[in-house]
């Protein structure tokens, strides 16, 4: 029986869900397709993602595929209570709260878990985990899953090499429609608009520290430039920090970048970036957000340690007055600000990850007897399948090769 907070807001959620399915042209191509041919027939899914509109239309999605699909939050901010109330009114198996405590939050991924599921999707990794420890007994089934952030492909491969990786995994961020899109576009967008929301302020004229340069962190620079801020870029990878360097962005250690920076965002995937030497030396007002995956990327017990005052200015920020009189600006409680304080990725992009992540379960579905319990790329044929989609959508015609250009390409000398 689902477990939510508030079964009567399904209306609204059930709005946000149809608006959508509006701009999602891929996943309204695969979802025709998945009624017609049934590959999840009999199997049941467990979903473990943000919970928000664009999620549930994936899991309806995946259920016009055949599939019994239970669906549960993989962060407490990001599940909004109208979209599960929505999804729990048309029949799906929903346990997620938002601001849900931590036991709440595990309550709410092992309830998932129980029905012993045949595939999965998880982002960042707690159902992994969970299925290689307390909850082991429940995935007896698991054909495998999909996996679509950066933190939770580490988390995979960390246990691959170790020789630990119990259950066949699908490794979704790394296909091309999905980090080059999703990590880049979506992110740059989907945190600014979190942190615009939340606070109402201009970005021209501030100085931005970007702290990671991957994908994400590209993202976020590019649109911070695009709206007039000066961006500073914080790195530990020599090749990323040349490459911010040849983008136009000046590259700094946080210690040098800490007193000057007006808007800090982390999005490194690793813990304590943000530290207590570097809240010591920053300005008056500074804003602090984090669009990494889990909350420890800045280190919120020692800004609260070093503070004097801590209390709640508006929603979604954090004040925590330093000794000196100083002010600083916690956003989303250091979690994802992109969905805690917004709306997440836009639809038309969380078109192409998510078109990944069902014909990914797809393939798990129909090659089942074939995998290893290994972490798999995604099917160059599956990247291919999606772009192509993508691009007809937006009503683009490119090239193909003739005959003779193939074999000139295949050629032997």
């Amino acid at each position: 029986m689902s477990s939510i907070n508030n079964p009567a807001l399904f209306s609204s959620g059930a709005d946000k869900i149809s608006w959508v399915a509006s701009y999602m042209p891929i996943l309204n191509a695969i979802r025709d397709e998945f009624e017609r041919t049934k590959p999840f027939a009999g199997l049941k899914i467990a979903m473990s993602i943000h919970l928000e509109a664009k999620t549930a239309y994936l899991a309806k999605v995946l259920r016009a595929g055949g599939a019994e699909v239970w669906v549960t939050g993989c962060n407490p901010l990001s599940t909004q209570d109208d979209v599960a109330a929505a999804l729990v009114a048309e029949g799906f198996e929903v346990h997620a709260h938002h601001g849900a405590d931590e036991a709440q939050y595990i309550a709410d991924l092992k309830s998932t878990l129980s029905c012993v599921p045949d595939l999965m999707i998880d982002d960042g990794g707690d159902f992994i985990s969970l299925l290689h420890g307390e909850c082991r007994h429940l995935g007896v089934n698991l054909i495998g899953g999909c996996e679509e952030t950066t933190t939770g492909i580490h988390r995979l491969l960390s246990r691959e090499r170790a020789g630990l990786l119990e259950h066949t995994m699908i490794d979704v961020n790394d296909a091309d429609c999905k980090h080059l899109f999703d990590n880049r576009y979506g992110t740059g967008q989907s945190t600014l608009d979190g942190i615009m929301n939340s606070t109402n302020l201009i970005l021209a004229g501030k100085t931005v520290v970007v702290a990671g340069y991957g994908w994400c962190g590209k993202g976020v620079a590019m649109r911070a430039k695009g709206m007039g801020a000066v961006v500073v870029v914080t790195e530990i990878d020599p090749v990323k920090a040349i490459e911010a360097v040849m983008d136009g962005f000046t590259v700094l250690p946080m210690d040098q970048a800490a007193p000057i920076g007006d808007l800090f965002i982390t999005l490194t995937g690793c813990c304590d970036v943000i530290r207590r030497e570097h809240f010591e030396v920053m300005k008056d007002g500074v804003l602090l957000a984090n669009s990494g995956h889990f909350d420890v990327e800045i280190d919120k017990a020692a800004l609260k340690e070093l503070s004097v005052k801590d209390w709640e200015r508006k929603p979604n920020i954090h004040g925590y007055r330093m000794a000196d009189g100083r002010i600083l600006n916690l956003l989303a409680e250091g979690r994802l600000v992109n969905l805690a304080a917004g709306n997440g990725h836009p639809a038309e992009i969380m078109d192409m990850s998510f078109a990944i992540q069902a014909k990914g379960l797809e393939y798990l579905a129909k090659h089942r007897d074939a995998l290893e319990k290994r972490v798999y790329a995604v099917p160059a044929e599956i990247d291919r399948e999606v772009a192509l989609l993508k691009l007809s959508s937006m009503k683009v015609s490119i090239d193909s090769l003739s005959e003779e250009q193939k074999a000139y390409l295949a050629r032997v000398e």
